[in-house]
């Protein structure tokens, strides 16, 4: 069935708002896939702040021309799905998560940064820490010498009152 010429438009104006902040783009194919498996992964992906879409090749290249997934251009054939993200590990992650349990779901490309990168870099990416769990290693690196700073500092007066006590306590034995 063929979108009307207005239908069209709101597909370029949504697929162009969804790759503009984007840092990273994956292309699967998805023959064989039913609408309950690809329902699965837009609801995952939607979970991780991934977009995902089903859109027709023309219309996305279309889309792409003069951005930084313009490199996918020539990997628009077939039933493709297109996911983005402004996470490059994210987008990763849930893509080859999906396919890993879903054979029928074959990652064929991706783009990072206006560069196209193959199905082992998507592979690779997807065994990184994600965007909030390397912000959170930040925060303990960045907070462990003040509370090493803080424990140090509140032991002098400890020790000192420990001391005075085992004097008292010796004082009072003798």
């Amino acid at each position: 069935m063929s979108l009307s010429v207005d239908q069209k438009k709101a597909v370029i104006s949504e697929v162009t708002e969804a790759i503009a902040s984007a840092q990273a783009g994956i292309l699967a194919e998805y023959r064989g896939l039913n609408v309950a498996q690809i329902t699965a992964l837009r609801t995952e992906a939607r979970n991780a702040g991934v977009w995902v879409r089903v859109v027709k090749n023309n219309l996305a290249k279309r889309v792409i021309r003069g951005s930084d997934f313009e490199c996918l251009t020539d990997h628009f054939t077939g039933p493709v799905i297109f996911s983005a993200s402004e996470d490059p590990v994210s987008v990763a992650k849930v893509m080859a998560a999906f396919a890993k349990d879903n054979e029928k779901l074959k990652i064929t490309a991706g783009a990072m940064n206006g560069a196209l990168i193959d199905c082992a870099m998507i592979q690779r990416l997807s065994k990184l820490p994600g965007r909030d769990q390397l912000i959170a290693r930040l925060m303990a690196t960045i907070q462990a010498p003040i509370q090493k700073l803080a424990a140090t500092l509140n032991e002098v007066p400890s020790k000192f009152v420990r001391t005075l006590c085992a004097v008292a306590e010796a004082k009072k034995a003798a």
